[in-house]
């Protein structure tokens, strides 16, 4: 433990002035990664700095753009040139509609993240539930659900080792 909280005290200045959303400029960044949480469901689905974000680095293949469990709630956001969805015909997972209802909380989400996913014209596929799962497809790196940090995190570094 000691090694993770000597980590977090070198990262405490970063982590105590975040960059705000509007601000970040994508050519800066190598990859971007929305957490999951419900949260995501209410603000990022609707953000439209986050879709200027992922509209500059989705297409652009040397960016890796990643997500986990509730965290594709904000690809929604994303619209493309055409006036469709960006990640359309793209192959990703996320937190399954069967997962919200085992925690009990499908009754109070505003809407079902895989239905919502399905219905825009992502090819959603999942594994067991609660069991890690991740989808690669090409830059776009996704995780059903919490158990899949790890993986997604592992497919994440590959990727931006890949090419360098």
């Amino acid at each position: 433990m000691a090694h993770l909280r000597d980590y977090l005290e070198k990262a405490a200045p970063l982590l105590e002035s975040p960059q705000r959303l509007e601000d970040v400029d994508p050519a800066g960044f190598d990859g971007v990664l929305i957490p999951g949480g419900h949260g995501p469901m209410q603000d990022l689905a609707v953000d439209p700095d986050l879709a200027r974000i992922l509209q500059a680095m989705l297409p652009d293949q040397s960016k890796v753009v990643a997500s986990l469990c509730h965290g594709p709630a904000g690809f929604m956001s994303a619209g493309d040139p055409d006036g469709g969805w960006l990640f359309k015909g793209r192959k990703v997972t996320a937190f399954t509609d069967d997962e919200e209802r085992q925690v009990g909380l499908a009754a109070n989400a505003p809407w079902l993240l895989e239905e919502r996913l399905r219905g825009a014209g992502a090819e959603f596929t999942s594994g067991p539930a609660w069991e890690p799962f991740v989808v690669v497809d090409g830059n776009l790196v996704t995780g059903q659900n919490p158990a899949s940090g790890v993986a997604a995190a592992e497919a994440v570094l590959k990727r931006l080792v890949a090419r360098a």
